[in-house]
């Protein structure tokens, strides 16, 4: 089991990030991982505390579009919409 957290200062992203997407996140994230996940906050940094790497973000993409059943525009996905679980929550948020 991994326990990763992140506790410094909150995005904005982070902070209003819709508790039902960060939840749909954090289970494509578990999914792709294959491992269980405790302690994911909007805060938890998708490259530096998880260590994702390309492949799982094409992975954890897919999963939640299937998971929220919206479709992903790669045209309006930039790299600070990947920094964070509340960046890609409010990304999600604003795509659909």
């Amino acid at each position: 089991m991994t326990t990763v957290a992140h506790t410094s200062a909150a995005t904005a992203d982070a902070v209003s990030a819709d508790p039902q997407i960060v939840a749909a996140i954090v289970t494509a994230l578990c999914d792709v991982l294959g491992q269980q996940l405790t302690d994911i906050t909007a805060e938890t940094r998708l490259f530096d505390d998880l260590s994702l790497d390309s492949t799982a973000v094409l992975g954890l993409l897919m999963a939640l579009e299937d998971a929220l059943d919206m479709e992903v525009d790669p045209e309006s996905l930039q790299q600070h919409h990947l920094e964070s679980v509340g960046a890609l929550a409010g990304f999600i948020a604003e795509s659909r």
